[in-house]
């Protein structure tokens, strides 16, 4: 491609964001698309604005591993770290293994159409199955972990592009899914199922069963968003309007409960039964009776604001809940002037639930969309306030800077650190194993150029041991997708138009 050609391609995705991304309520419904299939053997295109900015800043990093509570295996899942968006039951978003050290790394990519792959994992043998939507369809993926080529891919259910809703901000059906531990994945859909998903062959998917759950739903305009499965292997889902629901998958018996109230994220449990999700008003731990019935076992309600903040997608918090050792769970809030991260002890029969109430980042401009990341007796947060869409971040821009440390103590939570890296809408990853923090980061620069960068940060001391640019201009924008670690140390990020993978050189 020629320098004019790839200005047009950025500049014509622009566009076709920034117009699909426009609600229209006048519009017909009823309009779907089927997928595109994939591009094979394409990289994301780069710019020559590429060699106007620094290609690497720092220094490779010394491993230094971070000692943290054990979390346990779901029996039902495939390994921690390969299973969901948020690597395991606990949500921790941390690998007990190492992910690059930033030794002369190389980027490679893969473009995909515009298709963004928000829920990466990894199968038994390494390879990635992902779901993957764009402006005109989900698509289940498996994927080559080392030349990122699509190896198969399984259309599903489409969303309605005449419908009032944001594409570029709309969780129904398309975001979430987990595999199982013998390669299953199970998938919302946005037609109101879920559907499991299986390998066949050398390297193939399909549809194996599904279960309609659209009658459960608060109504026709109602959404899955969420979904999990328990010890018992029984599937939890949730829907928008804070339907939450169990399925046994053997009989297909469904038992719910309402909340009345949003859900916008993803959800956690853990091996005493404890199934746990925040709404806009409140964060929830739920049990199954019996009958697999939902009960809600303790609810806490928080500081929900006035309003929704550039940076998120609802009034209320922006994360899932994060599971720590045997007795924490903690989330953010979206009080003003300042976000808060909140910790409870999420035991039953506890009085004094809240441990603490930890203030992040600036005065009136404080918000994340973004789970917290669990490494030892920590977490760390995210400061996404100012990202509206992948417009936000065009012709130099960016959002408010901040990545924090708040430490979990006998006598309250402390922020250890505060780093101004800034990082828009990155899902931000721990390797356990050498002690970093990976982010996707975009500086604002005033030359008008965008440039995206994975940058690692030390979790003791919070300083930035080294960044490495993945490419500029707006095919590089991961508009909320997460950071993964693959088994063999690589960093992958899914962005607006592929994927992409970072490893150090031997």
């Amino acid at each position: 491609m020629t320098s004019r050609s790839l200005a047009v391609l950025g500049l014509g995705l622009s566009v076709a964001l920034a117009v699909v991304g426009q609600s229209s309520s006048a519009m017909a419904d009823g309009l779907t698309l089927p997928p595109i299939p994939a591009l094979r053997g394409v990289p994301i295109p780069s710019l020559p604005t590429d060699l106007l900015v620094p290609s690497y800043v720092g220094s490779p990093a010394t491993p230094q591993p971070i000692a943290h509570p054990p979390i346990p295996q779901n029996p039902h899942l495939a390994d921690n770290g390969r299973s969901s968006m948020h690597n395991d039951s606990y949500s921790s978003d941390a690998y007990s293994g190492s992910g690059p050290l930033g030794k002369s790394p190389r980027v490679t990519s893969a473009m995909y159409g515009v298709r963004e792959c928000a829920t990466v994992t990894f199968d038994s043998r390494g390879r990635i199955e992902a779901l993957c939507g764009g402006l005109d369809g989900f698509t289940m993926m498996l994927i080559d972990p080392t030349t990122l080529t699509p190896m198969a891919e399984l259309p599903m259910p489409g969303r309605n592009l005449l419908s009032a809703s944001n594409p570029l901000t709309d969780l129904c059906g398309g975001s979430y899914f987990v595999l199982t531990a013998d390669d299953r994945a199970l998938a919302l859909t946005t037609s109101g199922e879920i559907w499991e998903v299986v390998q066949t062959g050398e390297s193939g998917l399909a549809k194996e069963r599904s279960w309609p759950l659209a009658t459960h739903l608060a109504d026709p305009d109602d959404c899955l968003v969420a979904l999990t499965l328990d010890w018992a292997g029984r599937a939890w889902f949730f829907t928008q309007s804070g339907v939450v629901g169990t399925l046994d998958l053997a009989t297909g018996a469904v038992h719910t409960l309402s909340t009345t109230e949003d859900i916008f994220n993803s959800v956690s449990a853990d091996e005493t039964g404890g199934v746990y999700a925040v709404t806009t008003h409140a964060t929830y731990r739920f049990d199954a009776a019996v009958d697999g019935t939902p009960t809600v076992t303790w609810r806490e309600t928080y500081d929900r604001g006035n309003r929704t903040k550039p940076g998120q997608l609802s009034q209320g918090s922006g994360t899932s809940p994060t599971l720590i050792g045997d007795r924490w769970i903690a989330v953010t809030d979206n009080a003003e002037p300042r976000m808060n991260v909140l910790v409870y002890d999420r035991r039953t029969g506890v009085t004094n639930r809240l441990h603490c109430t930890t203030p992040v980042f600036g005065d009136g401009a404080s918000a994340t969309e973004n789970s917290l990341v669990a490494a030892g007796n920590s977490v760390m947060v995210e400061n996404n306030y100012g990202y509206t869409s992948p417009l936000s971040t065009l012709l130099g821009r960016s959002t408010t800077a901040g990545i924090s440390r708040v430490m979990i103590e006998d006598g309250g939570c402390p922020v250890a650190w505060t780093n101004n890296s800034v990082a828009p809408t990155s899902v931000a990853k721990a390797s356990l194993g050498n002690g970093l923090l990976y982010a996707y980061t975009k500086p604002p620069r005033r030359d008008t150029l965008d440039a995206w960068y994975l940058t690692a940060i030390d979790i003791r001391t919070g300083k930035t041991a080294w960044s490495k640019l993945t490419g500029t201009g707006i095919q590089w924008n991961n508009h909320y997708a997460a950071i993964y670690l693959g088994p063999d140390g690589a960093a992958y990020i899914a962005t607006l138009t592929g994927m992409v993978r970072l490893k150090d050189r031997p």
